[in-house]
């Protein structure tokens, strides 16, 4: 009888056995290097959770220590095969954790059947195996935290994200077939100082959408593709930069209230969409910047805020962890952890999604302890500074790691204050940035464009600062999405005067920042004379290209961007003081202003002349020395823009004051309200 019984038991157990047998395929992954692992200790295969890991000892010491660059191909949920099953390998930091489990759709959103481990080094990495779970599973974690708090929360690894308003982690694979070789191998000539950079900063949601006025619908990265990528490629940018294109749960805070640092946002579909999204610009030779938000995050429920019950990734105190201009919290930059967690999320986007730079946001939050805060509501670093050590500290620990493992790529910190050597080499006591915004010149040349006209005579200073100072950092020139919202209008009405008087000061300034020495930045919209302020919720006023004024302010923007890649002398040692010269400065009444370009050969030299004035001048003499400037190759006024297109220079005259010395008298006429180039 007892042997009739065992004989059954077995036959159970190998029915039981075939059942939840998986198919002995690798699955595969773009975040290993290796998906197939055997077991080097006991495996109690009888559990839902084998307890097994991926992690070495050196990984966790340098984790522990701020040094790991690439956790995302540890930490997270990653397809793998183990002991001939296939499953999801999970991998999470919780110091303060007393229990975590998986939880998800395939156990109903059950707590505590499916735990992790703790690791044996005290570490607070929590891991395990389970067999049989694939690619596009729901999931979180449960965690039992610092005092017995029972939290559910996102995957801070996670690859992908349901669509908000829904927050569960997605097991995910990266894998992607790159086509864009040739653009790697070229774009450290492409993304070098002595290449043209003309940037179309975009908001995906808000450039086109399927409905213009629906917020809750988006077009996919599909779609972005192909009308984006054409579109910037005829308008001539050189890059494009995409505000914050990582998961967010709030679509106000434009993606800069991140909760997904490892994950594209999935409004506009799966990871693979961004990286198809980006390989298509790489095959059009534009390079493509990503926003990166390291200074600050949300405290939605699921993120990272409070994390195992306890401050984990913030700082504990409020002083120097709560952001009061954005209710957010601020890293912990004196934590290995954390600071290991931020380098990998900057790697991983080079690494793994091609990026060609960051724009780091928000770096002037990050550097000063004392920032949006008054006396009394920080406290000085151990040296008696308003500098916030470890902050600084990790900076250039990012851009040492960014450039040293991807040499083709720049880092560009949108930095507000005069913090000396943002761009200098670490070595010489810099931040080590490659560019930083030049939020000075963006100020002051607006506030000097937005007087009247007869009133620009007394403020050619304000007009000329920028280059006071220009060469003491790598400058880009911003006209970014925060000039044309909450209140501040649209560019073309911050222009004075009648409506042709709006776009000639435009495409005068437009003019002016292209000449300008340095990189640029324009916003969407600006470049055809959006008459909205910048709307999250709704598209770009497109049907106003159906008028002349504002296609063919576009036009503008095109040719200027043509110029700016043809002619050597705007973007050739673009941020070295010998491009650069003053040529007249001395007619403030006439409000005339002309300057060089200068290339390394003198033919290349362009000869920049800016009426500030609705005052036609004819015959306008302007002293030169080295060459004449015998043709106009630019003029802002011209019909083509919208301009009155009556005031050009098919010839110009010129007579020798001083052979021996090269000078020359040439006589030039002045369009209204216009720049006009000469070579």
């Amino acid at each position: 009888m007892a042997e009739k019984h065992k004989k059954k038991a077995i036959a159970k157990k190998r029915k039981a056995k075939k059942e939840t047998s998986v198919k002995k395929t690798v699955i595969p992954s773009a975040n290993l290097e290796h998906t197939t692992y055997e077991s080097s200790h006991y495996i109690d295969t009888q559990k839902p959770v084998w307890n097994f890991s991926l992690l070495t000892e050196e990984e966790v010491r340098n984790f522990k220590n701020g040094t790991h660059v690439r956790l995302y191909k540890k930490f997270g949920a990653h397809a793998i095969h183990v002991n001939d099953k296939n499953g999801m390998y999970f991998c999470v930091w919780a110091p303060n954790a007393t229990a975590v489990s998986v939880k998800g759709h395939f156990n109903n959103w059950q707590n505590d059947e499916y735990a992790l481990f703790p690791r044996w080094d005290e570490s607070g990495i929590w891991e395990g195996f389970i067999p049989g779970l694939g690619k596009g599973e729901a999931y979180k974690y449960n965690i039992v935290g610092y005092a017995k708090r029972r939290l559910d929360k996102g995957d801070p690894f996670a690859n992908y994200w349901e669509k908000r308003p829904a927050t569960a982690s997605i097991t995910w694979d990266l894998s992607y077939q790159w086509s864009d070789q040739a653009w790697m191998k070229k774009r450290k000539r492409k993304n070098s100082f002595e290449a043209p950079w003309s940037i179309y900063e975009v908001h995906l949601a808000s450039w086109q959408r399927p409905d213009k006025n629906d917020a809750e619908t988006f077009n996919t990265y599909e779609q972005i593709k192909n009308s984006l990528v054409p579109y910037v490629k005829k308008m001539g940018f050189t890059h494009v930069e995409f505000m914050p294109v990582m998961e967010h749960p709030y679509d106000g805070s434009w993606g800069y209230q991140c909760t997904g640092f490892f994950a594209a946002t999935s409004r506009f579909g799966d990871p693979q969409g961004l990286m198809e999204l980006i390989n298509a610009f790489h095959h059009e030779d534009i390079g493509v910047i990503l926003d990166w938000v390291p200074s600050h995050f949300p405290y939605d429920a699921h993120g990272l805020f409070m994390f195992d019950g306890a401050h984990t990734y913030e700082y504990d105190s409020r002083q120097k962890g709560y952001h009061p201009d954005w209710n957010s919290y601020i890293f912990n930059y004196q934590r290995g952890e954390v600071r290991s967690f931020l380098l990998s999320s900057a790697v991983f986007w080079f690494d793994v999604f091609h990026a060609d730079g960051i724009r780091v946001d928000a770096v002037s939050s990050m550097l000063k302890l004392d920032y949006s805060r008054k006396e009394g509501e920080w406290e000085p670093n151990e040296l008696g500074g308003n500098g916030n050590l470890e902050a600084i500290s990790f900076i250039k620990d990012l851009n040492e790691v960014i450039y040293k493992n991807f040499p083709g790529v720049q880092t560009i910190a949108e930095e507000a204050t005069d913090w000396p050597g943002v761009t200098k080499p670490i070595k010489e006591e810099g931040l080590g940035f490659g560019m930083k915004w030049m939020m000075g010149w963006m100020h002051d040349t607006l506030d000097y464009f937005k007087l009247d006209s007869l009133h620009r005579q007394f403020h050619q200073d304000k007009f000329t600062f920028s280059m006071m100072y220009f060469y003491h950092e790598k400058f880009m020139l911003p006209l970014s999405h925060d000039e044309v919202v909450h209140g501040k209008s649209p560019m073309l009405y911050k222009m004075p005067g009648d409506e042709w008087q709006q776009f000639a000061n435009l495409r005068l300034l437009y003019t002016y920042m292209w000449a300008h020495p340095g990189a640029r930045l324009l916003f969407m919209g600006n470049e055809f004379g959006q008459t909205n302020e910048w709307n999250y919720q709704s598209e770009l006023q497109w049907d106003l290209l159906a008028f002349d004024a504002h296609h063919l302010l576009q036009n503008c923007v095109r040719d200027l961007n043509l110029l700016l890649q043809k002619e050597k002398a705007l973007h050739g040692h673009q941020f070295e003081p010998e491009n650069f010269q003053w040529v007249d400065l001395d007619h403030r009444q006439e409000s005339v202003v002309s300057f060089l370009r200068k290339g390394k050969q003198q033919k290349d030299d362009l000869l920049i002349i800016l009426n500030m004035t609705p005052v036609v001048r004819h015959d306008w003499e302007i002293e030169v020395q080295g060459k004449v400037f015998t043709t106009e190759i630019f003029n802002s006024d011209s019909n083509l823009y919208w301009g009155s297109g009556k005031v050009f220079n098919p010839e110009i005259r010129a007579e020798i004051l001083d052979k021996n010395q090269k000078k020359y008298k040439m006589q030039v006429n002045l369009p209204p309200l216009a720049g006009i180039i000469l070579k």
